[in-house]
């Protein structure tokens, strides 16, 4: 049988902190390939190291986790396994369980090795709720679509660019036009102007902003 292109490795470390706004070293050290920490994400590939288009979303999950409150890996371990050994699933934080049922015991696991009231456990609960609304699932529940940031990592950054394992090798695309972001990017910087990139693709200016802010996030941070 042919293999669920969601599982097969294709992005690198490096790259997919790059699409994530992650620090290398962060992501590294979630999928253990950092001495002294055992991994968060099984990856699809130890060597080189590769993630699949699940392990993308496994990682921008725990990152929408993490932003709220940045803990001990071992604590998030703990309570990544129980949510796991509930569901008996592999990729817990990419599977439909974890957004129906799941972030709930999560949170309430999670709130219980940190102490942090019931209160924050809600608004933990609710800012991770808004994150997963940028996951499109197919009826199996499985991910097939993330919308990635082209900002600063907020929840309701616009949704005009869609990384797909379907679309362009699972790079980021323009969502209504599926061009990749790094063509646009690439003749940008070669001194094109946004008038004609919206003339040659048929897109808004909204668009193409926001493909080039996605594409040369790097270098302007």
């Amino acid at each position: 049988m042919k293999k669920d292109i969601r599982y097969i490795p294709c992005y690198s470390v490096s790259e997919a902190a790059f699409y994530l706004r992650l620090p290398v070293s962060t992501l590294r050290a979630w999928v253990g390939k950092q001495r002294g920490f055992e991994p968060l994400i099984a990856l699809a590939q130890d060597k080189p190291p590769s993630l699949s288009f699940v392990n993308l979303v496994e990682a921008y999950v725990l990152a929408a986790i993490r932003r709220k409150y940045v803990i001990s890996m071992t604590k998030v371990r703990r309570a990544i396994e129980y949510i796991s050994e509930k569901f008996h699933s592999e990729h817990p934080l990419a599977d439909k369980e974890f957004e129906i049922d799941g972030l709930h015991l999560f949170v309430h696991e999670y709130g219980t090795l940190i102490n942090i009231t019931q209160e924050e456990q809600i608004e933990l609960e609710e800012i991770v709720k808004r994150y997963l609304k940028r996951i499109e699932r197919d009826p199996k529940g499985l991910p097939v679509r993330l919308y990635p940031f082209s900002r600063t990592g907020g929840p309701d950054e616009p949704r005009l660019i869609i990384i797909d394992p379907q679309i362009a090798f699972g790079r980021p695309v323009l969502a209504a036009k599926s061009i990749p972001v790094e063509v646009i990017a690439e003749r940008y910087r070669a001194g094109e102007s946004i008038a004609d990139l919206m003339y040659d693709y048929d897109c808004t200016q909204k668009e193409i902003e926001e493909a080039i802010r996605c594409e040369l996030w790097r270098e302007a941070a």
